[in-house]
Parts: structure tokens; C-alpha cells; sequence
């Protein structure tokens, strides 16, 4: 069994319930294990929700995870998206202030660049919003960070995830 550590994605459909999302959490942070991202949302019926999260592991201790969610009694499905073609994006907001007018003018220009979007500004503050792949979010981060660090505020939303519908789609 490979026993190498890579990040891991798993889809879990839970009980929507008051006490379900600590219970869950409490598993990884109980056995130690750090979570990447985690986020829940309600599905398209209103008593079940679906959590995506991501965490880095080896396959045993992945494994384990599997093993101690699904004997869980308020999770409903878990499905490990690890090795199967997903979609998943994540949403970063970047909120920056104290900006000069030239500087505006050049986030609006890199933010077209990005293909961000501009969701709120004034006249020298501005509100980014930018709905990509981790890896993606983490280039414009990268580079908003270099000529604003001390005047910007970065909120990342973790991702969520669908398992794709043409097995060609990577």
C-alpha cells in the first residue's frame, strides 16, 4: 500500500442537524488530524447537508478517516474524491484600503487580468472576489500580496467539490 502523504478529498452527505458538524469535526481534531479545508452546505433537500473537505494523509491513515465516518450514525454517504475527476472551486474575497487613485486604476486592471471581480469599491478601498481552484486563488493572492500586503485582508471560503459527469473531464 502506498503510504505517501498527498491531499485528499472527501464529500460527506450528513444529517442536517444542530450538532452534526462538531461531531464530525471533533473526529479529526480527536485523532489529531488537521484539516485542509472544510466547508457544509445544505443540498437540494433540506434535511441533508454535504460537507467537502481536504486534508493531507497517508492512504492508511486516510483509510482510518473513512472507516470512523462511516460508522458515524449522522453521516449518510461518504465519497473520496481523492483519485476521481471533480469539479471544485473555492471563494476568496481580497479587501484592500488606503489605495491611490493610480493604484485602483491598476487593481481594476489586474483584476480583468485575473478575471476577478471588483464586488464593491469607494473611492479608495476596494473589494475583490474571485471564485477559482486553490491554486488559482493562490496566484492572485500571491500577487496582490506583493504590492499590498499591509493594506489588504484575504477571507478564503473552502472548497467545495462535484464529482464530474464525462470521465474525460480533468
Amino acid at each position: 500500500m502506498d503510504t505517501s502523504v498527498k491531499k485528499r478529498w472527501v464529500s460527506l452527505y450528513v444529517e442536517n442537524d444542530v450538532g452534526v458538524l462538531a461531531k464530525i469535526s471533533g473526529l479529526f481534531s480527536g485523532k489529531s488530524y488537521n484539516l485542509s479545508s472544510l466547508t457544509v452546505g445544505e443540498t437540494e433537500d433540506p434535511t441533508v447537508s454535504r460537507m467537502t473537505i481536504s486534508l493531507y494523509g497517508d492512504d492508511k491513515t486516510f483509510e482510518q478517516i473513512k472507516k470512523q465516518l462511516n460508522r458515524s450514525v449522522e453521516v449518510i454517504k461518504v465519497l473520496d474524491f481523492t483519485d476521481l475527476p471533480i469539479h471544485k472551486k473555492e471563494i476568496l474575497f481580497i479587501k484592500m484600503h488606503s489605495l491611490r487613485r493610480d493604484e485602483m486604476e491598476d487593481v481594476f486592471r489586474s483584476a480583468a487580468m485575473f478575471g476577478v471581480t471588483v464586488s464593491d469599491y469607494d473611492k479608495n478601498s476596494l473589494i475583490l472576489e474571485s471564485v477559482k481552484t486553490e491554486a488559482e486563488n493562490d496566484e492572485v493572492l500571491k500577487y496582490y500580496k506583493k504590492y499590498f500586503l499591509t493594506r489588504m485582508e484575504a477571507v478564503r471560503g473552502g472548497s467545495v467539490a462535484v464529482e464530474s459527469v464525462s470521465r474525460s473531464d480533468r
